[in-house]
């Protein structure tokens, strides 16, 4: 979870001819499977697609991850750049010590990159049997769960040819050894 603090503002009102003062406001935000959800259903699109997203379709997302009640939504604009700069430090983040070692020949390989949905990653964590509460958890965690659950549910790899040989030779010499033949 992360905490924004929106600092108070003064400003003044030409029409009514006087100064407001804006209270400093603190928001809790949450990047969510569920803010995911809420904010493609809104824009009816993926959000982790490689498209640059509109001020407003951001805003949007910060919104869907609000936790706080009652934020009244002119609050939104009075986000600073360093609580952008905080919010997209805060999605980039890993949330995990868990790392991945990827072998040169995959990193070689051009990969098809799939587009990632909410409905995406509800299908995998069904199929993974990973608990519908993981939903409120910081994203990049749930992938990360979601790929050990890969890597540990994946078949195990065969033996290449070479050793598939050397196998087959140890254990002809044992059987020759155990029936004491010559073949």
């Amino acid at each position: 979870m992360l905490t924004i603090h929106i600092p108070a503002l003064e400003s003044y009102d030409e029409i009514e001819q006087r100064f407001i003062n804006v209270e400093e406001v603190t928001i809790e935000l949450e990047h969510s499977l569920v803010s995911l959800s809420k904010w493609e259903s809104t824009w009816e699109k993926p959000f982790l697609g490689p498209d640059v997203k509109s001020t407003e379709e951001t805003i949007d997302y910060i919104k869907a991850m609000t936790l706080t009640q009652n934020i009244p939504p002119e609050v939104y604009l009075r986000l600073t750049g360093d609580n952008f700069t905080q919010i997209n430090n805060y999605i980039d983040a890993k949330m995990s010590a868990t790392w991945f070692s990827d072998p040169a020949s995959q990193a070689k390989a051009p990969k098809r990159r799939e587009i990632i949905t909410a409905e995406i990653i509800y299908y995998w964590m069904i199929s993974l049997k990973i608990p519908l509460e993981w939903e409120n958890r910081h994203l990049n965690r749930l992938f990360t769960l979601i790929k050990v659950c890969n890597q540990k549910n994946a078949p195990e790899k065969k033996m290449n040819k070479r050793d598939m040989i050397a196998q087959r030779n140890m254990l002809n010499a044992q059987r020759k050894a155990a029936h004491n033949t010559q073949g």
